[in-house]
């Protein structure tokens, strides 16, 4: 089954269901490369501006909780991300009042699961600190960081959740544009709350949460003046228990598969905490840096989840095959490049971002991103793949594979890196990441929809 092209909403949208397939991915991808880019700059500009003025230890507070901050924020993105599949392959079936009554159901969802993300947090954060370890002399500060990224999950959950939407329907453009102009607000904040206002790791979250928030209204603004196509009527909150069913199981998954990844963060987090102040500092540099580095992942494992969804939706497993094996060569290649930049930058790079002097700081930074970059190729399958696997519908496959990240994490936390320290937190993920990818490729080449057996 081949749909004729679907007449385009606006000129921003990018038809992902006709034409060549890797030159409209890159096209699609671009815009949320930066927008991922900036997004990323809420978080690295409060590193960094932490960092250098308020040192070291501060640093640190941020880092200690990082991981936290990837299971909080998480699960509220997970969820968003399946709801936009959903979206996604109703707009590849042309079917317009079931895209409203998704929109409709995803907004309800939303709602109520980041009210309940907020009040878990709310209740268990501090408690989960002094779980992990977290040194005496930054938990305070750890702590008052963390409440003020709690408080604002719903926030951040609607700006995914709009953004999502939009690119669900082809415009991965102008999510990028409103990220813009609130990652612009955010340095100003974080320079007048921390260096001005002197409240310290505080007003890094505080200014994280107003940007976003501004974000949020800026999206929903452009889809009441321009894309009438996401504004649900009364009568599409008549969503029906099937789509309802549909949405909540393909949210839920996904929220918790980046849940479960998250909470194998949270017990590596614990290993690092035990190795001192000055590891977790360079740690956290480092790990600033790699969630730069691997953007052009990431990105383009989000457009192919939007692809094969359109695609899903439209029934064409061929497109689907081809899309495939273009983004593996692409990972690849994105690997080659990622070697080359740590072996050029890597030292300077964690200086930058850390505006430490500390040698622990600096060679464990470096070394970190010097180790993981020839895995980037791995990541990029495991990524890709998990992420089509879920847009096709196999809501619980790849769920297994988070399990895998978990349980390899606890392993590494219990036996190697009291033996060999940093050196074990460095190689953790890269050789996880291996039986993962594994795994998910074994899976999608079974999927009956792209692989269809032969009668």
């Amino acid at each position: 089954m081949t749909q004729t092209a679907r007449k385009p909403l606006f000129n921003m949208n990018v038809d992902l269901m006709h034409g060549p397939i890797f030159q409209r991915l890159v096209i699609f991808m671009l815009p949320i490369f930066v927008s991922n880019l900036f997004q990323q700059l809420y978080n690295t500009v409060d590193t960094m501006i932490v960092g250098n003025v308020l040192g070291d230890t501060a640093l640190a507070a941020i880092g200690s909780c990082g991981s936290i901050y990837e299971l909080l924020v998480g699960f509220g993105l997970g969820i968003g991300n399946g709801l936009a599949i959903v979206a996604a392959r109703s707009y590849g079936a042309q079917e317009d009042d079931l895209l409203k009554k998704t929109v409709a159901g995803s907004l309800v969802i939303g709602l109520i699961a980041s009210l309940c993300i907020t009040l878990a947090g709310a209740v268990g954060l501090r408690p989960l600190l002094v779980l992990l370890d977290t040194p005496a002399e930054i938990l305070e500060d750890a702590y008052r960081y963390i409440i003020v990224i709690d408080y604002g999950v719903m926030v951040m959950f609607a700006y995914n959740l709009c953004a999502g939407l939009l690119r669900a329907i082809g415009n991965s453009f102008m999510p990028l544009v409103f990220l813009l102009l609130s990652s612009g607000l955010n340095i100003l904040l974080d320079l007048l709350f921390i260096a001005k206002m002197g409240l310290g790791v505080q007003g890094a979250a505080v200014a994280t949460v107003i940007s976003q928030g501004v974000s949020v209204l800026l999206c929903i603004l452009y889809v009441f003046a321009k894309v009438k196509l996401l504004l649900p009527e009364k009568k599409h909150f008549k969503v029906g228990q099937h789509l309802y069913w549909e949405l909540f199981s393909q949210s839920i998954c996904m929220g918790l598969m980046s849940s479960i990844v998250s909470a194998g963060s949270v017990v590596l987090q614990y290993g690092i905490n035990g190795l001192g102040t000055l590891v977790i500092a360079g740690h956290t540099a480092a790990r600033k840096m790699f969630m730069f580095t691997d953007m052009p992942l990431l990105s383009m494992a989000s457009a192919g989840s939007t692809f094969v969804s359109q695609n899903c939706g439209a029934g064409q497993p061929d497109r689907v095959r081809k899309g495939m094996k273009e983004i593996y060569l692409y990972s690849v290649v994105v690997a080659v490049l990622a070697v080359l930049l740590m072996r050029a930058a890597a030292p300077w790079m964690v200086a930058f971002v850390s505006g430490s002097s500390e040698p622990v700081v600096l060679e464990n930074g470096a070394r970190y991103l010097l180790w993981n970059a020839p895995f980037y190729a791995v990541l990029g399958v495991l990524l890709s793949t998990r992420y089509a696997l879920q847009s096709l519908g196999n809501k619980v496959l790849p769920l297994f594979s988070s399990v895998i990240e978990l349980v390899g994490k606890i392993i590494f936390v219990l036996l190697l890196i009291p033996k060999f320290a940093y050196n074990a937190v460095i190689l953790c993920e890269p050789i996880i990441w291996c039986f993962m990818a594994v795994y998910l490729v074994t899976v999608y080449l079974h999927d009956p929809f792209v692989f269809p057996k032969k009668k």
